[in-house]
Order: structure tokens, then C-alpha cells, then sequence
């Protein structure tokens, strides 16, 4: 089961090109599962017992059960879409002395630089293309081998095993031709998007690692993959959710863009989205803003975002207490200072529903002379308050384009995530909680 599993995120992940794609096969998954979209510009007519998605930016999905009966809360697991990359600017060709052209790139959000070097790469996305009267977003994927960025070799700098600080502008540039025909890039794009290049009006370009995804080990244990680091947790919530069936809370599927750079956009977990469509789910089933608030308070999150293993060859950079390994079961991210919003409450619940799982569990807490990351549920609680764990899948070399983890983990996750959906948390106001399934 946990090999079947592992190959089923793995096929996810490299149809995946761009958030963009990730969130179009949620849609397709969705559609096939009788779920009905709506659009943020149009009126929704929502029926107890229907199913639901809706987006924004293309980039950022809510999908949503409703009960037949009266509910009395939303249960929430949000993850997110992006991922550490390299995103191609405007009039991105420059040329080398007429003999080569390079791409102008810039970083999107905090990766491990040296892992992108000399591998095949390609670019993926969306472009936004001219029609009669309209403007009409297309998807994009350059599917095949189309750049990669060389290292220098070790005869012109002797000194780069010993450290190296790498320049985004100078270092990280992709070669992407050995021609210096000017307006090329755009060429090959229109032709995969099959349009006429001068009918690109817009872009949202990034590359992307073209190696495939692995299952190795001396017993197969470990998995390796671009982009496990969020697509593993959100392909796990969408299974639990598509899995699961709840009376009495409304089940909520929450895919959010942006978290790599701070989550302070209109898809991110800043904005008002999930904010928005709470809210509409509430008036949509004719309840007032009191029965909203109280919801709110028998409502429970699960922000889900990878966390950091214990690194066999850096063991020292993990707490002394607290350490978690690859298939050992679903990280809790603690943060004293909040970057994570576990506290007693969500930790306390969440190890119920793994119990209820029969999933283990274990801790994250940073070193206490080490700055952490932090991820979407703090931020998104500035939102939508409600009681919120912060929990992950354990994983080696996290914002390189080739990342690792457990082969029991995903697996692990869906089980946790479907009985999460399958349950209730009732707050009697005075720190006591009722979980059942509902």
C-alpha cells in the first residue's frame, strides 16, 4: 500500500508543472468526482449536501462538502501550491558574445541553489493571450529538455568546495540556445501553447526540474521527487477529502499559493479567500453572522506543510529532544514564537484524530539557537481564527529541486486527513473538546 501510494503522488507530482497545473489536475480530479465550480464573480446557489470548488489566480483552490443536515463547523486542511524555483523575466534572452543566448531569471522564494546545476530543466506556467474581445488564460508546459545551467568547472575556481556564495544574476542564468536568434524564447512557448506569439499579451513563466521522481533504498523505503515540498501534503489532503464524508461539519479543502514568499497576496494565505468563502458558504445556506462566529469556534484547521527530518549526516542541527525521521509517521511543528500556532489545544487534538488513525505521530521544534521557517497556518489564522495545528512530513534536502522523504508518509497523511474529515470538534468554551466522527 505504501508503494502504490508513493507512485501515485509521484505521477501527481510530475504532471504538476507549475502551481498553475497542480491546481488544474485538482480541478479535473474534483470534476470527476461530481464536484460543481464556482466562480468568485458569479452567484453561488449552494444546496445542503452538494459539493463545491472555487479559485483564484488559477494558482490557489478551495474545494467544499456541505451536509444534508445542519452543520456546526468546518473542518479545514490547508497546504499550498508553489514551490522554491526560478521564475523567467521579462525579455528574458541575453546574448554571450553572438554565440550563445541565456535566460534572465530571477528566484522565487528561498532554495538550495547548488542542486540546480546541470540537470535538464524545462518551463512551465501560464500566458495570457489575445482573443477577439477577450483576454483567455492558457496553461503551458515545454515538454522536453530545454535548459540548464552549467556550473564553472573547478579548474577556474579551486576554492568552490570550500564555499561558495552564489549570485542569482550572474551564477543561476539557464543556456537555453547555442543561436542568437532574437524573440526565440517566445516562439517555442506560442508553440506549445499553440498560439501565434504576437498574441502573448502576459506571462507567468517559471522552470522547473525535469528529472522524474524515484522510490530507492536498500528496502525501498525513501522517495525522491521535485516539488514534494508542498505538493505531497496537498495530494494527501485532496485524497482524504475525496475519501470522507461528514454530517456535521463542512469539509474544506484548502490549497493556497505564495507560502515561499510570505503568503501576502491576493491567493495567499494572507488575503481574504478562504475568509471570502467561509463567509459565502454561511450566508449561501441562509445562516446569520452569529451562527458563522460560532461555527468558527467548533472549527478546527490543519496547515500542512513539510518539515525538516533528521539529517543522517548533520544530526547535530536538530533539537536534542525533538526529532523527527523519514516513515516514522506525521510531524507537530511547534514554535515558541508562533512562526508554527501549534499550542496544547491543536496538538492535543490532532494526536486524537492520529490515534483514531492509527498513524503515528511525532515532534518538531527548531534548535533554540537556530532561526526556523515558518508556513501558512499563523497567517492565515489572521483571517480565519480558529484552532489550527501546524503539522508536516518529515523530508531531507527541503528547497532543493530534488527533495526526499518516507515512502510510508503519504500514506500515513491520507489516513490522518480522511479521519480528520470524517470528524467533529466541539469546543464547550472552556477548554474541553468533544471529537467524534460525524
Amino acid at each position: 500500500m505504501y508503494k502504490e501510494t508513493a507512485k501515485e503522488l509521484l505521477s501527481f507530482i510530475e504532471r504538476s508543472y507549475s502551481c498553475f497545473h497542480l491546481i488544474q489536475n485538482m480541478k479535473e480530479e474534483l470534476n470527476e468526482n461530481g464536484f460543481e465550480e464556482l466562480y468568485e464573480s458569479q452567484e453561488w446557489n449552494l444546496k445542503c449536501g452538494g459539493k463545491y470548488y472555487v479559485s483564484r489566480n488559477e494558482s490557489s483552490l478551495i474545494a467544499f462538502q456541505i451536509p444534508k443536515e445542519n452543520y456546526v463547523g468546518f473542518q479545514i486542511m490547508a497546504s499550498h501550491s508553489d514551490f522554491p524555483t526560478f521564475k523567467i523575466k521579462e525579455n528574458p534572452e541575453i546574448s554571450v558574445e553572438n554565440q550563445y543566448t541565456k535566460l534572465n531569471v530571477e528566484k522565487y522564494g528561498g532554495m538550495l541553489c547548488a542542486p540546480w546545476f546541470d540537470r535538464p530543466l524545462s518551463v512551465a506556467g501560464r500566458i495570457l493571450v489575445r482573443g477577439e474581445n477577450e483576454i483567455k488564460t492558457k496553461l503551458v508546459n515545454v515538454d522536453r529538455d530545454l535548459v540548464m545551467i552549467p556550473n564553472l568547472a573547478i579548474h577556474m575556481n579551486r576554492e568552490v568546495n570550500d564555499g561558495y556564495k552564489y549570485n542569482a544574476q550572474t551564477d543561476m542564468l539557464p543556456l537555453y540556445s547555442n543561436i542568437t536568434e532574437e524573440n526565440s524564447f517566445m516562439s517555442v512557448i506560442a508553440e506549445y501553447a499553440e498560439v501565434e506569439k504576437e498574441d502573448i499579451l502576459g506571462s507567468d513563466l517559471y522552470l522547473y526540474n525535469r528529472m522524474k521522481g524515484s522510490i530507492w533504498g536498500a528496502n525501498e523505503e525513501f522517495i525522491s521527487s521535485p516539488k514534494l515540498d508542498d505538493t505531497q501534503c496537498a495530494f494527501a489532503s485532496l485524497k482524504g477529502f475525496l475519501q470522507a464524508k461528514n454530517q456535521k461539519a463542512v469539509s474544506v479543502h484548502c490549497v493556497l499559493d505564495n507560502e515561499e514568499v510570505g503568503s501576502g497576496t491576493k491567493q495567499g494565505a494572507a488575503s481574504t479567500f478562504l475568509k471570502d468563502t467561509l463567509g459565502r458558504i454561511n450566508r449561501g445556506l441562509g445562516k446569520t453572522e452569529d451562527e458563522y462566529l460560532r461555527a468558527l469556534a467548533n472549527s478546527f484547521m490543519i496547515s500542512a506543510d513539510n518539515a525538516h527530518g533528521v539529517h543522517p549526516n548533520h544530526s547535530d542541527k536538530t533539537d536534542l529532544t525533538n526529532r523527527p525521521y523519514l516513515n516514522n509517521g506525521i510531524v507537530i511543528k511547534y514554535s515558541a514564537n508562533q512562526k508554527y500556532t501549534t499550542d496544547a489545544v491543536s496538538a492535543a487534538v490532532f494526536k486524537t484524530i492520529c490515534d483514531k488513525a492509527e498513524v503515528p505521530y511525532q515532534n518538531f521544534v527548531n534548535r533554540s539557537d537556530m532561526l526556523g521557517g515558518s508556513t501558512l497556518g499563523n497567517i492565515s489564522n489572521t483571517q480565519v481564527a480558529v484552532n489550527t495545528v501546524d503539522i508536516g512530513i518529515a523530508q531531507l534536502a527541503m528547497h532543493s529541486p530534488y527533495e526526499t522523504c518516507g515512502i510510508k508518509d503519504t500514506y500515513y497523511l491520507i489516513e490522518v486527513a480522511k479521519e480528520f474529515y470524517k470528524s467533529v470538534v466541539i469546543s464547550d468554551g472552556n477548554g474541553n473538546f468533544h471529537i467524534e466522527q460525524a
